[in-house]
């Protein structure tokens, strides 16, 4: 498939918005959420506070710049999946590949502490969470042929979601990764019944 080029046009403004985008974490982080404002993002990012608001719908929006492509490769990972490939695996895939980078980040503690010390953002973060799992939960459904609402593409859309949440402090992330997964996929059993049937 031929990707079309991407104009000039559209290259300036993507490097503006991601410059706003990078301007308004670096404030964030330095000084907290709750005390820079729009202004200061502005001047910071060198546009006027009118370019902010045609990139970014609300203050929030600024700490998630990123959450429509996410959420848009979320989907993808679902709906164009290799031949043959389970969506449980594709999940998985996605996950292990988009997730791990991220949370490997320098910042990645910076961020995750300035999202939960804020409620503004906690709120942002939990609604944008919600319709998340529901676009997931529409693409798993779809895939498979029934209603959006179908209990087991919800439960499995909101799992998968949890997993970076999950994961995230463990000492070896892709390994909780992996655990997590099989365990979607093969069902929970006590610690040690496994090891214990092998032994039988």
């Amino acid at each position: 498939m031929t990707v079309p080029p991407v104009s000039r046009r559209e290259r300036k403004k993507a490097a503006t918005r991601q410059a706003i985008a990078d301007a308004a974490l670096r404030l964030f982080l330095e000084r907290g959420y709750d005390q820079v404002s729009i202004r200061d993002i502005a001047d910071q990012a060198d546009v006027s506070t009118t370019t902010v608001f045609k990139h970014f719908s609300s203050k929030e929006a600024l700490v998630f710049d990123q959450e429509q492509d996410r959420e848009s490769n979320l989907v993808a990972s679902v709906r164009q999946r290799a031949d043959g490939q389970s969506i449980l695996d594709a999940l998985r895939q996605h996950i292990l590949d988009s997730w791990l980078p991220i949370a490997a980040h320098p910042q990645a503690a910076e961020f995750t502490n300035l999202v939960e010390s804020t409620p503004a953002l906690r709120a942002y973060a939990e609604r944008m969470w919600t319709r998340h799992t529901d676009t997931l939960s529409a693409a798993i459904a779809d895939e498979v042929g029934v209603d959006h609402d179908d209990l087991a593409c919800v439960t499995l859309a909101r799992f998968v979601l949890e997993i970076p949440a999950l994961a995230r402090n463990r000492p070896d992330r892709r390994a909780a990764v992996e655990e997590i997964f099989d365990i979607l996929a093969h069902g929970w059993a006590p610690p040690g019944e496994h090891a214990a049937s092998a032994r039988a």
